[in-house]
């Protein structure tokens, strides 16, 4: 089709890994293997196997059986661990290696961005390996020139452009390495984990960089292990696991089939009784937890402009013991959300029953979170509650991923989402501040 980019067809690449020999042998070991090797190499031609290959080689695929295809400025997210075969995949749509069986075809000019720094000569200055590493990543001479000052003001070492670069310090090195690559000129932009270099201000230019990319309409392939930034720059993602292609599809979809959810109990609200095993300790001992509605009625989903109560029940075992009760909510793939504290140290309003010795029996508390807080998604909730007695080591009472409830708004669409973990109702005010 005209509007591909890259079309990738049954690709694999396979090495062939040799397991090196013990680096040491007694000598009676080698004594045995002289006398042993003619027998090994007669077996070998036995079984039709040449005799000068190596028994202690074996094949390893890379990738395997891998197509999809990339339209013409869409930027596609690649994910998977570690030795997925993320690396090699862009090795081969960058030409640098040639697959064993399938094919890639590519369609114009290709910067690739995979290993910030390839190139560089420690012995020349920050200057001459600009040139340098410009030239090798395909950059003519006069495009270096016309780029020059843009890229040593976002490296940030204008100071140092005329040291050696082994006197960088790390920091330095992968900050001009990256400007120099970002700032090649490209129809098709191969990106490899490169956007962790530096400090968290430098991470940030790249991010933005990488958005103007983006928004250029050029087609981008990005790895990263990096889910926030896939999902703020990719359009779609594949996913990579021992060098086949899993999935592909909605960079959501893809990021929440990727990353393991926390292991939850139950949605909505759990409850201990009878054979039951409560979590308890010599203090406390927990009854229930529930997420309801203003109703008081438990269920585990809600509207972005409803409230959100967190009702937990526990008995108290020691009479005259002032509580500390605590929520901890976290977001499906395990990020912070929020923690809210009601007790002896709380950072919230200040609740009279909890401030107070409490007699032995069953207690309830509550905590509400306002409408219009929390985002469209899924979040997961651990709850604690901690005697505020002295020498009260292992008095804490907590439980972990407890429950979890979903947020909807139903007036959203997909492609309309608001971003973030939050969505609190903001006030905005507009005035005139002087005529025109």
């Amino acid at each position: 089709m005209q509007d591909l980019a890259i079309e990738v067809e049954e690709l694999g690449k396979r090495y062939h890994i040799a397991q090196v020999a013990a680096p040491y042998q007694t000598l009676r070991d080698s004594i045995v293997n002289l006398f042993a090797a003619p027998a090994r190499r007669a077996c070998s031609v036995l079984r039709g196997v040449a005799p000068q290959a190596d028994a202690r080689s074996r094949e390893f695929w890379a990738l395997r059986n891998v197509s999809f295809d990339v339209r013409r400025g869409e930027v596609l997210g690649i994910i998977g661990r570690n030795g997925s075969g993320k690396s090699t995949l862009l090795k081969i749509l960058s030409q640098i290696t040639a697959p064993t069986e399938g094919r890639a075809r590519v369609v114009g000019r290709v910067g690739s961005l995979l290993e910030v720094g390839t190139g560089f000569h420690y012995e020349l200055s920050g200057r001459d390996n600009i040139y340098l590493n410009g030239a090798m990543l395909g950059m003519r001479r006069d495009e270096i020139r016309r780029k020059f000052d843009a890229i040593v003001d976002f490296s940030q070492v204008a100071e140092f452009l005329d040291t050696p670069v082994k006197h960088y310090s790390s920091g330095m090195y992968m900050r001009l390495a990256f400007s120099v690559a970002a700032h090649l000129e490209s129809e098709i932009l191969l990106v490899d984990e490169v956007l962790a270099v530096g400090d968290f201000d430098f991470q940030k230019k790249c991010i933005a960089k990488m958005q103007d990319v983006t928004r250029d309409g050029r087609t981008v392939i990005f790895i990263s292990h990096s889910m926030g930034s896939v999902k703020e720059l990719c359009h779609r993602a594949m996913i990579l696991n021992h060098g086949r292609l899993e999935a592909i599809g909605g960079v959501e979809e893809m990021v929440d089939l990727y990353e393991p959810r926390p292991e939850v109990v139950a949605a909505g609200q759990v409850t201990w009784s009878g054979k039951d095993h409560a979590p308890a300790n010599d203090f406390v001992e927990l009854e229930s937890v529930a997420i309801c509605g203003p109703d008081g009625v438990a269920r585990a989903e809600f509207a972005v402009e409803e409230p959100v109560d967190v009702r937990i029940r526990f008995h108290n075992k020691r009479a005259g013991t002032v509580y500390r009760v605590e929520i901890r909510l976290r977001d499906k793939h395990g990020n912070w959300v929020l923690t809210s504290e009601n007790g002896y140290t709380s950072v919230d309003s200040p609740d009279p029953g909890l401030k107070t010795p409490l007699p032995a029996g069953l207690v309830e508390s509550c905590c509400r979170m306002p409408a219009s807080l929390l985002n469209d998604q899924e979040y997961v909730v651990s709850v604690a509650v901690v005697p505020e007695e002295a020498g009260t080591d292992g008095g804490q009472l907590y439980v972990e991923n407890l429950l979890q409830f979903q947020v909807i708004d139903p007036a959203c669409k997909q492609n309309t989402k608001y971003l973030g973990l939050v969505r609190p109702r903001l006030a905005w005010h507009t005035s005139q501040l002087n005529a025109a």
